[in-house]
């Protein structure tokens, strides 16, 4: 027979799943199969009456193209719920939007003009709708093209009628249980939006501001001192003035105080100034700084006391006609300025709770736009942050200016329109913290958080956070849906009743039916005691609410969810705001773990964003690699601080796939002709075969306490390294002779097809929820008829396990093969030899060591892949053979004088020894003629 001949008796691996992944192009094959299938429809079918796992989805916002963030959440969101469906849950998937709110009221603006200027509210109300759901449409068809199976024909959106009539009903349990109030106090507030903002909408910047150290004159100077202690004997002389420290001077025409602490020890310093001498009280542990500040290096204390002696002192304000007190509070520190703070109730929170306890004018001068009113004394119809060139110049005239410089400092901005707020005191409603926040703090200990630091970072926030500002001055957005008696301002004795009806109505016309109504409609003869509320809902409400809305209302779906799963800014928005909601509800959390991810980051460390310009689109990655390198890089990153992106990592990602689609593929191409009904029984799979399989038993168990602890990154590191060490450097090394050499119905052989069958049955449900569209692929190539979605299964069941096979230590084997890889490779590189197959070698070995060589017998050389290996005592080494790395065990390599065997190309002595086979070893000719070789390890 010819060498063609002769290549015709080999088992040459076939498969047609093809090498290259083409993602980019097969992908949306796979989805619309899912689709025309229906395969998230069937698999509801058949997870019904199991045990659910409900991860709820956060909804994003309803505007712009998605970006690499939302495409990391929704990629982890699928992860896990394909792994939990995989272990048998009934894990339904129900995707949602948040579609009211600011941006969307802009971008709406920008087409048709402003509401109630340019177009009549109700049409601008249904120009935001329209534009809401055409986002929805656009984010939807990107989230499916990421391999996320959900129910994307039905999710919820806060704009359904349904769903803003349950948001008013959510509204009335919260004000029934007494947690909604009205006040007047100050916000944050942002001029661009003209409306309030809440903690979640802001966030902090650095800016440049005036830092200024402004003389309020003290009233009555013997009053004054007489609350002081005298040091030196005498009072001092000069103008006697409390110096307040600030960063917004536009904020004193609204002063009302200066306010102290009580327990600290402040001094009356004499020095000579711009304006002469004169007397300033400064707090003592400020002093040498105050005075290094103001580069005065000549002074000296007069008097001395506690802030609490001060306590109702009068001022003079610094430029208005009127005296303020001095207070006391709390909020005064030593960490900058004079020790002495302007107090403006209408314009800081802080300063408003101090003025609760003097009963304090929370006076604001400021109107929504950032301007000052008309009446405001000096600065008149003068923009706030443009005024402060202005006080600063009446500060001066009036000599109460001692010092000035720019200071730059951590100050809150809108987080969309990226400009400074102003604290500004409106009638506004609240979700009151006052009996929230025990609750809130107790049912935070009680819920898994992961990364375990969540824990801390949400409690800081609930314990520092103010009242819930949940009223907002929009168009767009679920109204407050409350009467306010207008002599009283006390709500309806009806409100829960009234609360109701308003929702049935809005069920059927949606929030334009609050907006349309008239108030006689459900007051009758007491409307014109009552003022309809025409403020919206925060934003942060609609989505907080999800829980009563979406969890409490759909069958599919249960309350409180397993997991939350957002991204490390939700600690401060809808994790936050889903607490605070649930828990004035129900007096508990709406889920039972809240799992946080990091941001994505360039490969400089820089956060991605549009400004920077240094943003990867996941449109672009898909197109050109493909959805399932975008999940693998997803996957392979530790979610829990930043995740880094650039085009160096996709190609390191694209390698790993690579390598894990190739071990697929040889796999798969070695199980030609195999029929899994004739699979050889675990006991009695050649030893080498039964240790693959345990390896890949093991490995199942690892990967699994991996998916459900949420360890991707672990799985993706042991996936890795199964394909490229276990079975590409080790088992499908060895096997490749066993494979292509034996009789094709040989034990050796199906032992080895059987073992891989096991292994690739497994491993394609491993890769399910990571590499979605790649393991539906190699389902469809399984010798197993699958004509379902892989997502329709189960982990796989691997055979019971057989008794432990002890003949063979693989353990030790395996670390002599790579000691004997790395002298073959040596002499490899030096020319000397040329492949491992070209090679004769001799282990000089310890007793131990031929213990453990004996029991592979004449195998050994299939499992090193060379031609010939001899096992020799340690006592017997010549002194020419290399050290193994190894104790008790040498290796020499040398060149084989035989020829070679033209069919497994073994180098044998007895190649030429048959006259009809002149080219053929012995082993090859029993396997083309014979009754086949016979093997029992390797």
């Amino acid at each position: 027979m010819s060498e063609k001949e002769y290549k015709k008796t080999l088992n040459l691996p076939k498969t047609a799943f093809p090498m290259k992944a083409n993602l980019a192009q097969r992908e949306p094959e796979t989805l619309r199969r899912w689709q025309q299938e229906d395969v998230y429809g069937q698999l509801r079918k058949r997870r019904a009456g199991a045990a659910k796992y409900i991860l709820h989805d956060g909804p994003p916002y309803a505007n712009g193209d998605i970006h690499l963030g939302h495409a990391v959440n929704k990629i982890l969101k699928d992860i896990v719920v394909k792994s939990r469906s995989m272990s048998g849950y009934d894990a339904p998937y129900v995707p949602g939007w948040d579609c009211h709110g600011l941006p969307i009221e802009l971008a709406v603006e920008k087409k048709i003009g402003k509401a109630g200027r340019q177009v009549e509210a109700d049409k601008f109300r249904k120009a935001c709708r329209d534009y809401a759901q055409k986002q929805v449409n656009r984010q939807r068809e990107d989230f499916i093209r990421l391999g996320v199976l959900g129910d994307w024909s039905n999710p919820y959106l806060t704009m359904d009628y349904q769903y803003e009539a349950d948001i008013i009903r959510t509204l009335g349990r919260i004000v029934e249980a007494g947690h909604v109030i009205k006040g007047h106090k100050p916000v944050h507030w942002c001029c661009d939006c003209g409306s309030a903002l809440a903690e979640a909408e802001v966030e902090y910047v650095d800016k440049t501001s005036p830092a200024v150290d402004v003389r309020f004159p003290v009233v009555d100077d013997v009053q004054f001192l007489s609350c002081c202690e005298h040091p030196t004997g005498h009072e001092g002389e000069g103008p006697l003035s409390v110096v307040i420290w600030t960063t917004t001077p536009w904020t004193l025409p609204a002063n009302q105080a200066v306010a102290l602490n009580a327990r600290l020890e402040y001094v009356v310093v004499q020095c000579d100034g711009a304006l002469g001498k004169e007397r300033l009280l400064i707090a003592e542990p400020l002093l040498k700084d105050v005075m290094g500040r103001w580069q005065i290096e000549d002074y000296k204390i007069v008097a001395t006391c506690l802030g609490e002696a001060m306590e109702g002192l009068l001022l003079h304000h610094p430029f208005y006609s009127r005296q303020v007190p001095i207070i006391l509070g709390d909020h005064v520190t030593t960490e900058a300025g004079t020790g002495a703070v302007h107090t403006a109730p209408g314009h800081g929170l802080e300063d408003y709770v101090a003025g609760l306890r003097y009963k304090l004018a929370v006076y604001n001068p400021v109107g929504a736009n950032g301007v000052f009113l008309p009446d405001t004394e000096l600065f008149a119809n003068e923009h706030v942050f443009k005024a402060n060139d202005h006080v600063l110049e009446v500060l001066k005239t009036q000599g109460k200016l001692i010092h000035v410089e720019a200071m730059e400092h951590s100050y809150p901005h809108c987080w969309r329109h990226k400009t400074p707020l102003i604290f500004r005191a409106t009638s506004q409603w609240f979700i009151s913290m006052e009996r929230l926040r025990p609750l809130a703090s107790k049912v935070i200990k009680e819920t898994n958080w992961i990364p375990a630091w969540g824990e801390a970072r949400i409690e800081g926030m609930v314990e520092n956070r103010p009242d819930w500002c949940i009223s907002r001055q929009r168009t767009w957005g679920v109204p407050i849906a409350l009467f306010v008696h207008q002599q009283s301002g006390e709500l309806h004795a009806d409100t829960n009743e009234l609360l109701e009806k308003v929702a049935l109505k809005v069920e059927e016309k949606g929030i334009d039916a609050w907006f349309e109504l008239d108030k006689k409609e459900l007051l009758g003869d007491e409307a014109d005691q009552y003022e309809k509320v025409t403020d919206t809902l925060d934003v942060w409400f609609d989505s907080g609410v999800t829980h009563a809305c979406v969890l409490d209302v759909r069958e599919d779906l249960v309350s409180p969810a397993d997991l939350y799963l957002e991204g490390s800014d939700q600690h401060r928005g809808w994790f936050q705001s889903s607490l605070l909601t649930s828990v004035a509800m129900n007096g508990r959390a709406p889920y039972k773990t809240a799992l946080t991810h990091g941001f994505t980051i360039d490969a400089q460390g820089l956060k991605m964003s549009k400004s920077k310009g240094n943003t990867i689109a996941p449109q672009k990655i898909i197109k050109t690699l493909g959805a399932d390198i975008l999940r693998l890089w997803v996957a392979a990153t530790d979610y829990s601080s930043e995740m880094s992106m650039s085009d160096e990592i996709l190609k390191r990602t694209t390698d790993t796939y690579r390598r894990v689609r190739n071990t697929s593929r040889y796999l798969l191409s070695n199980l030609d002709g195999f029929e899994p009904g004739k699979a050889v029984p675990m006991p009695e799979l050649l030893s080498l075969d039964r240790w693959a399989v345990e390896q890949a038993r093991t490995l199942q168990d690892e990967i699994l306490e991996a998916y459900n602890s949420f360890q991707f990154h672990r799985i993706y590191q042991k996936l890795h390294h199964f394909c490229v060490v276990d079975m590409g450097g080790f088992y499908l090394d060895i096997l490749k002779d066993r494979m292509y050499t034996m009789q094709v119905d040989s034990h050796g052989r199906r032992s080895a097809q059987t073992a891989m069958h096991h292994i690739t049955e497994a491993l394609v449900r491993w890769l399910a929820p990571i590499l979605s569209f790649t393991a539906e692929e190699i389902w469809k190539h399984m010798p197993a008829e699958h004509k379902q979605s892989i997502f329709l299964g189960e982990w796989y069941g691997f055979p019971e396990k057989s008794k432990e096979d002890e003949s063979v230590d693989w353990p030790q084997v395996i670390s002599m093969r790579e000691a004997v890889s790395k002298e073959l490779e040596r002499l490899r590189i030096a020319g000397e030899i040329g492949s491992s197959l070209n090679a004769e070698i001799t282990l000089y070995a310890s007793p131990e060591w031929q213990d453990i060589l004996h029991t592979l017998g004449d195998e050994l050389r299939f499992v090193l892949i060379t031609s010939e290996v001899t096992v020799e005592q340690m006592d017997k080494n010549s002194g020419d053979a290399a050290e193994s790395g190894l104790q008790g065990l040498l290796i020499k390599v040398i060149p084989s004088a035989n020829k070679k065997c033209e069919r497994c190309w073994h180098h044998r002595k007895d190649v030429g020894s048959h006259d009809n086979h002149s080219s053929l070893c012995g082993r090859c000719i029993t396997n083309i003629e014979g009754n086949g070789e016979q093997r029992r390890i390797a």
